[in-house]
């Protein structure tokens, strides 16, 4: 019986490895390249690699494109055509393909997953909206396939002339249901609905400069005769609640069910204060804060039941101990509250806002919604 060319050279390296390694990993490799072995595992990795880039790009370019269309219909109407943009840019070569955009309302509804590894994930329960959309890869030529480096040269592989990669991302868009605070301080929904004249009216979002007319102030407590907002005849919420909440850090409140703890008092904590003096900056961003919709307890026992969330630009502040002038209503810092009042001044607007990675969508709209990537 003859014995195969790489079993007979095989076996003296073999003996040779027993008596001395030297030169014996050399000759090894020498055989591996002459068998073809190594040019094989080579071509094989330079073009999955290749492919693994590609479908990194396409579903940098699936996200992008999603987060677009779903601010589009945040903001407006809904616009599928952002996706293909966005799907160029994130391309080494500036081309990419999208083949279907599809979720909520006029964007149409999306098949159902086939179980594959670049599937959007089902559509979200309930009335969330959402838009999916699906990338392929594509060149310049107007192909899908993307062409091999070295694969086609290995042996029977020469009909070999490349594979479609494909990538999907989903994003969802609404009014937060849980999310971190962005001030540890809240207000009823009372009072919201008296400020937005029942969620009807609102002021343009920053860097946009509004009529004075918009400036409220959101009061800690106040005084029955000056006319002030308050929410019970003590000018407080509650017996001895008067907006401030728990803080976890940087005057932030982390917000993961139906009801939050109360904070007594009046007085600011000093990573409060620190956040209402960058809060309260022309030009500052929106900041988030809950409304609620009742309060049970007192004091350091009293609670809060989350409504939603606001979308409230700091315009100043007047809190024992720290104050701000107000830079939209420079003529009258208390508003006509008096100069015993105290709280935070500033307007509601509403629209897209941060979102956190700790956030869920299924909220009450209060004029804050975030957008958010599911897939």
């Amino acid at each position: 019986m003859r014995i195969p060319v790489l079993s007979r050279l095989a076996r003296p390296m073999l003996r040779l490895l027993g008596r001395d390694e030297s030169g014996a990993v050399g000759a090894l490799v020498a055989i591996l390249l002459g068998g073809g072995v190594l040019v094989g595992m080579g071509a094989m990795v330079v073009d999955v690699g290749q492919l693994y880039q590609k479908r990194a790009e396409l579903q940098n370019g699936a996200d992008a494109g999603a987060l677009a269309v779903a601010k589009s219909c945040l903001t407006s109407s809904c616009n599928s055509s952002v996706a293909g943009s966005f799907a160029n840019q994130n391309s080494a070569s500036g081309v990419a393909g999208v083949d279907l955009v599809c979720g909520s309302g006029s964007l149409g509804a999306c098949p159902a997953p086939t179980g594959a590894l670049t599937d959007c994930p089902a559509p979200p329960a309930g009335a969330t909206n959402y838009v999916d959309v699906h990338t392929e890869s594509l060149t310049k030529s107007g192909s899908t396939l993307v062409p091999p480096v070295f694969a086609k040269t290995l042996l029977g592989n020469g009909n070999y002339n490349g594979t479609t990669v494909y990538a999907c991302a989903q994003a969802i868009w609404g009014a937060p249901k849980t999310a971190t605070s962005g001030l540890a301080f809240t207000i009823s929904a009372c009072e919201w609905y008296q400020d937005t004249v029942n969620g009807t009216v609102f002021a343009p979002p920053p860097p946009a400069v509004p009529s004075v007319s918009v400036d409220e102030v959101l009061q800690f407590h106040g005084e029955s005769h000056d006319g002030c907002k308050q929410d019970n005849a003590s000018g407080s919420d509650g017996p001895g609640m008067f907006g401030w909440t728990d803080d976890s850090g940087n005057c932030q409140l982390v917000i993961n069910g139906s009801t939050y703890a109360d904070t007594p008092g009046t007085s600011a904590s000093n990573d409060c204060k620190v956040a209402l003096a960058n809060d309260a900056v022309q030009g500052a961003p929106p900041v988030l804060i809950p409304i609620y919709s009742s309060e049970t307890g007192n004091g350091a026992n009293g609670s809060y039941t989350l409504l939603g969330f606001a979308s409230f630009v700091v315009t100043g502040y007047s809190v024992p101990g720290a104050s701000s002038p107000d830079w939209l209503d420079k003529s009258d810092s208390y508003h006509g509250c008096g100069g015993d009042v105290k709280g935070i001044f500033g307007y509601f607007v509403q629209g897209l806002i941060p979102s956190d990675s700790s956030g869920t969508i299924g909220g009450t709209n209060l004029g804050a919604q975030f957008i958010k990537l599911t897939g």
